[in-house]
């Protein structure tokens, strides 16, 4: 059903269409055109398959809001969104249910030569737990300039799986952020190492940056152990040479939640990592673990974690001077030394036995814990700020306060704006500290 048309450069059709409509609808859509699906149950998938859009003129493809969704079930042999060479397109408002099938939920094909400006929003994705191998949102190609947010996923083999094993699949340039990933056998996240980046044509060239932030990741339930046991985030090392070897990943402002068989974060290249929330009652928190033959470049700081294992871990470290290592300015609780205490001396580390003391509510449930400490009087040293001034939003507490000197996550010592909790992290109103 065409519901209006518009003939500038951002406008197009809206069509409003059903479940046996919309299929022959799909392959029709034009830069600017909206497919805006009924409620109802879907049984045939969603072939993403060679649609163009533009940047000022994305294809938008949405269920309802506010009314009964349009649900998306799996079936044998298919993935239920699947992504083969389409650009500037934005899915959003939709529920897609595995029902324990061996299909992945939204899939950038392996075969597909790349994908570009693919947002995905405000989806429900469930029932994806076949196995491990199973993933809710999986990049298979080259892909670059994604957007994932405001998304839950629940129920999966693994949360969201960017790249290939083999590196030869790059996730350049992403944005992942407000999500909420619970109930995963494996990662909850994990973007894979990256050999040097193929000749594609539009691949970004300069130097970028991957921002993870205001996610939450929680592994309390349904995580596998043993040798299939997986970190909630992981992320693999950037190209040793050419395109892509001065990138960054920003990961900041995030909830890690439990995991009592690895680490919350794991990894390597270059990474600042920042203003997040760490809670392992069963299991260490971060690990550092160096793959490439390039050194790291690692910044940890304005971090406060609480955890019976070890805080930090640098393990195989490839500068053995660890010139290129800044560990400072964290709230740490842990039940045993962090490996990197050489280097991470302008911290406030404390046992963890001990947290209650220093910590509002430190052994609550998610949703009641308060990790603001209960003072602010010990003498913090002097931050030298133009290390970070290139990190983004590296002054804003993970409360949205914006705080230059500090130890740990949280610059005030209120009732926090927003509690922690297994829910979609909202956006906290930045403003400066009274």
């Amino acid at each position: 059903m065409l519901l209006c048309y518009g003939t500038s450069v951002t406008a197009g059709n809206i069509y409003l269409e059903d479940s046996d409509s919309y299929y022959a609808r799909l392959k029709q859509l034009q830069p600017g055109d909206q497919l805006q699906l009924k409620p109802g149950v879907y049984r045939k998938g969603l072939p993403i398959h060679y649609l163009q859009g533009d940047p000022l003129a994305p294809i938008i493809i949405s269920g309802p809001i506010d009314q009964q969704p349009a649900i998306f079930v799996g079936r044998l042999g298919h993935n239920t969104v699947s992504i083969i060479n389409s650009s500037h397109v934005t899915i959003r408002n939709l529920v897609i249910d595995g029902i324990g099938l061996p299909v992945d939920g939204v899939k950038c094909e392996g075969h597909a030569n790349w994908a570009h400006h693919i947002t995905l929003e405000r989806l429900q994705i469930d029932g994806h737990d076949h196995n491990q191998e199973i993933v809710a949102i999986s990049t298979k190609c080259p892909a670059w300039n994604w957007i994932i947010r405001n998304n839950i996923i629940k129920n999966a083999g693994t949360g969201i799986y960017l790249g290939n094993s083999d590196g030869r699949a790059p996730f350049i340039a992403g944005l992942i952020e407000h999500n909420l990933i619970t109930h995963t056998m494996g990662y909850n996240l994990q973007i894979k190492h990256q050999l040097p980046r193929p000749n594609i044509p539009n691949i970004p060239m300069k130097e970028q940056q991957t921002i993870i932030r205001h996610n939450v990741f929680s592994k309390a339930n349904h995580s596998s152990t043993g040798q299939a046991a997986r970190p909630n985030l992981l992320v693999g090392h950037w190209p040793t040479y050419g395109n892509g070897k001065d990138d960054q990943y920003l990961i900041y402002g995030n909830f890690f939640y439990q995991n009592a068989t690895e680490s919350l974060f794991q990894g390597e290249g270059k990474v600042a990592f920042y203003n997040n929330l760490l809670v392992n009652y069963q299991g260490n928190a971060v690990r550092i673990q160096s793959r490439s033959e390039q050194p790291d470049d690692i910044s940890i700081f304005f971090n406060t974690i609480l955890t019976s294992g070890t805080s930090i871990f640098l393990a195989n470290p490839k500068n053995k001077s660890h010139s290129n290592y800044r560990i400072t300015h964290n709230a740490i609780f842990t039940g045993k030394p962090p490996t990197a205490s050489n280097l991470a001396k302008n911290n406030l580390v404390y046992d963890y036995r001990l947290a209650q003391h220093y910590l509002i509510q430190p052994n609550f449930s998610a949703g009641q814990m308060n990790l603001n400490l209960i003072s602010k009087d010990r003498m913090i040293p002097k931050l030298d700020i133009n290390l970070l001034n290139n990190y983004l939003d590296w002054n804003v507490d993970f409360d949205g306060e914006i705080s230059d000197q500090r130890f740990g996550a949280y610059a005030n010592e209120k009732i926090p704006y927003w509690y922690p909790n297994l829910g979609i992290k909202p956006i906290l109103t930045k403003k400066p500290k009274n």
